[in-house]
């Protein structure tokens, strides 16, 4: 409550304990404004009529720094003007002094049945992202449900798969996913980055190298295949091998037998491989850099991962489930995103994905102190990223059509004055808090506030 009327204050934090909700009240509001962004509360009931900052602004305030909290606006003087102005900036109500108490709790009540809505269903979100995963994956479109289909169909099977897709689609979560389902789930998974590794010691890691094969190699070494035997080994980024390596690769698949750098006798291996690249093996092979014959040999099975902006209604329950590990993680009381944060998420670009999502969000969870990730928290994280735009109204309308084709960006322009101006307002003007919400220094705050002139 804020209001500097100590018998209305005192009146209030009365009746609302009696309802059994916990009071803060404050008394002066530039106090309030330099508090608000640590101070989270379910409804705000402000005083219009405020000394140095009227109600209309602080309302402003609590809109951009919790606009989940809901605002009851209080006057002596009540015109109907007013009234309609304050229910445009987003108040729940307008109540004129002498406060009708009756009115008053029913509003109170309105609030705590909103909450327990809102929490029942952050709760079946969190619960239906659940069921729409598979082994690490979520996905509720039908591109994604086909690609589950086709992944329990093939998990018992196929001994040679070819994933291919985007950086960041999950190319090893479907690798991980076969092998969870499939017979050989008791025996070891080992991924090996293929672009990891300088050009010399593929030959080694892969296949492993006898005693004195080459200076270094002071013992034996079993190479991945010997050490994955019986079990499932992940090549990611399979274009990356050299045309050497590609080579006895060929051989391994084809005869089931490898040879250590050095040695001269065979050893038999029975795995079953998943190979992965984020470009089309068919141009390589075009362009030379990739055998045809290797190509055939691993593209028995080709699995083929959509990028994020084909699957964007995905995106909530992606982000439902991550928020829920992070929450648990770093010991937040995160429950979701603001409706406006999420249109920010869907109209992203994501040039990275899925992965690039997951650490959006991971970041916005760290620097978050409310049960709700805020627009502001979300673009932050985001780095001010073109193509996530802040909505030009807090209120709680339909999001608009998501645009699906529209592509990335060449450079990812510095946030402008509208959302620095923003971040200044929901942190009481405390410019090192505003540069943490926005994800800066204060240093490159102080730089773009002299830009725009603002002192």
């Amino acid at each position: 409550m804020v209001d500097d009327e100590p018998g209305v204050v005192a009146l209030v934090v009365r009746f609302a304990q009696s309802l059994h909700f916990e009071v803060v009240t404050r008394s002066d509001a530039r106090t309030l404004l330099a508090e608000l962004p640590a101070l989270h509360a379910d409804v705000a009931l402000v005083d219009r009529n405020m000394p140095e900052v009227g109600g209309l602004d602080i309302l402003r305030a609590f809109r951009i720094a919790h606009p989940i909290c809901q605002v009851i606006l209080m006057t002596g003087d009540a015109t109907v003007d007013s009234a309609i102005e304050a229910v445009k900036l987003g108040a729940l109500d307008y109540l004129s002094k002498p406060l009708d108490l009756g009115r008053l709790g029913a509003l109170l009540e309105t609030v705590r049945a909103d909450i327990g809505r809102r929490s029942h269903l952050l709760a079946m979100e969190a619960d239906l992202a659940a069921r729409v995963e598979l082994c690490g994956m979520i996905g509720r479109s039908p591109v994604m449900q086909d690609l589950f289909d086709m992944v329990k169909r093939l998990a018992p099977h196929a001994r040679t798969t070819l994933v291919t897709g985007e950086t960041g689609t999950g190319k090893e979560l479907v690798a991980r996913a076969l092998h969870a389902l499939g017979p050989r789930r008791n025996k070891k998974f080992i991924a090996f980055n293929c672009s990891a590794v300088v050009e010399t010691l593929f030959e080694s890691e892969l296949f492993g190298h006898a005693r004195g094969a080459f200076t270094g190699a002071v013992g034996t070494k079993p190479g991945l295949f010997e050490l994955a035997d019986g079990g499932t080994l992940f090549l990611d980024e399979i274009a990356e091998l050299p045309q050497a390596v590609q080579a006895k690769l060929l051989r391994v698949l084809e005869n089931g037998e490898i040879q250590r750098v050095g040695d001269t006798d065979g050893r038999r291996v029975d795995i079953r491989l998943i190979a992965a690249s984020n470009r089309r093996l068919v141009d390589e092979v075009a362009a030379g850099r990739f055998r045809q014959d290797l190509y055939y040999r691993l593209n028995v099975v080709q699995i083929v991962l959509p990028p994020l902006r084909e699957r964007l209604n995905d995106i909530p329950y992606l982000t439902a489930a991550f928020v829920q590990e992070f929450a648990k993680r770093f010991n937040k009381s995160v429950a979701g995103v603001s409706p406006a944060a999420e249109r920010l998420l869907l109209n992203a670009p994501w040039p990275g994905n899925v992965r690039e999502l997951r650490n959006v969000l991971e970041r916005a969870c760290i620097l978050s102190e409310g049960r709700l990730l805020s627009e502001l928290e979300v673009l932050a994280a985001l780095g001010g990223a073109a193509g996530a735009r802040p909505s030009t109204s807090l209120g709680t309308g339909a999001p608009p059509e998501p645009a699906r084709a529209a592509p990335p960006p060449a450079a990812a322009p510095a946030l402008d004055r509208h959302h620095v101006e923003r971040a200044l307002q929901q942190s009481g003007g405390n410019r090192s808090a505003a540069a943490k919400v926005l994800g800066i220094s204060r240093r490159t705050l102080n730089r773009r506030l002299d830009e725009f002139g603002v002192h």
